[in-house]
């Protein structure tokens, strides 16, 4: 019979399982090219396949299984992957892969080591599939198998990251406005400031980020496209290579490395993935979407604590403010536990915590000048 320890962490591995089978399925319903929709199918399959084992293991134990019921967390990240694309959601399901395959770690039964193993593989063919708007890059088994070199960005995290920016800071502005004057319009007319300018700053910021890493990655394509031109086969032979690096057998490397260089379409495209990381289709995606989606989610953030300030006037606006930011705030470290994995409750009242923190000591500064200056 088991102990109770044992039978618990049974349930945690199987309600992760569990999770993971919904997430894949979700993926596979909403994924757009066919190739890749299979793949989270078959990965949905091997987490069914999991929680079955676990439910095997506490059945053995005396104990009935609950329902199969994804949890909160997987729940959210199914609808975001409805509403904005797999892609939106693919960096953070890759990232708890790998944290649930170490959470495997240290248990002593024999499936927790090959469910480790199959964790590990999942979260590979996942930080391909995130690298690419297409999917898959390829088709070929180095690709599969490999790891693509460029840092994907998690657009859910710069999401959460972005709001919060504009909530904490705009939050310490009005706070520290409000405790020099007792003027409304003062208030207003500082945080509107502030939201513009930090949104502005941001927007700007992204573009400039994102533009010049298009024209960092134009011209490293144009110089691979010389580099073809003027030697062949010195790229095919780094091409090989690349493949060999990834695990293909010698021969299997070379002969591959062959087949896409005779393909004079796409060896360009081929050889921009493969050597240096870039997605010519992307080339780091679009500096004006960028820039309005930082302005956005900081504005988004902003609007918390100031307007409160429109309807209401003194300590009765500042506490209502205080208490819609701190709401703002809890929900921002909610959704920063779909990345973490940590309990909503701690991570909710951590982020509160922190921000009014923030708010009350730009508060009692701004109190503080306020009286001086009087």
């Amino acid at each position: 019979m088991a102990k109770n320890e044992d039978v618990k962490r049974y349930l945690a591995n199987r309600q992760k399982e569990i999770d993971g089978a919904a997430l894949y399925l979700s993926l596979a319903e909403t994924e757009k090219q066919p190739q890749l929709a299979e793949v989270y199918r078959k990965l949905s399959a091997s987490e069914a396949k999991h929680a079955d084992a676990w439910d095997k293991k506490i059945r053995g134990s005396g104990v009935k299984p609950p329902a199969r019921v994804p949890t909160w967390r997987a729940r959210t990240l199914i609808w975001l992957a409805k509403r904005f694309g797999p892609q939106f959601v693919l960096p953070t399901i890759t990232s708890n892969e790998r944290a649930d395959s170490n959470a495997y770690d240290g248990q002593p039964e024999a499936e927790a080591a090959e469910f480790a193993r199959d964790e590990k593989s999942h979260a590979r063919l996942l930080m391909i599939a995130s690298h690419s708007k297409e999917g898959l890059p390829g088709g070929s088994v180095a690709q599969l198998e490999g790891r693509h070199r460029a840092s994907g960005g998690n657009a859910l995290r710069a999401a959460v990251l972005g709001a919060n920016d504009g909530l904490v800071s705009i939050l310490s502005l009005v706070m520290g406005v409000a405790g020099a004057t007792n003027s409304n319009p003062d208030v207003l007319i500082a945080g509107l400031a502030g939201l513009l300018a930090g949104a502005g700053s941001m927007a700007l910021g992204e573009w400039l980020s994102v533009q010049s890493s298009r024209e960092l990655y134009e011209h490293q394509i144009k110089i691979e496209a010389e580099e073809i031109a003027a030697n062949p086969e010195e790229e095919q032979e780094e091409l090989a290579l690349i493949y060999q690096s990834k695990g293909l057998p010698e021969a299997r490397a070379r002969e591959l490395a062959t087949h896409m260089m005779a393909d004079k379409g796409s060896i360009l495209d081929t050889l921009a993935r493969e050597e240096l990381g870039i997605d010519p289709e992307e080339l780091g995606g679009s500096a004006y979407e960028a820039a309005f989606t930082s302005f956005f989610l900081f504005a988004v953030g902003a609007i918390f604590p100031i307007f409160p300030f429109f309807f209401w006037a003194g300590t009765t606006a500042i506490y209502i403010s205080l208490i819609v930011s701190a709401i703002g705030l809890f929900i921002i470290g909610a959704a920063i536990t779909l990345m973490t994995g940590r309990g909503v409750l701690y991570s909710g009242l951590r982020q509160v915590l922190v921000g009014i923190a923030a708010a009350g000591l730009t508060y009692g500064i701004g109190k503080l000048i306020g009286v001086s200056l009087t």
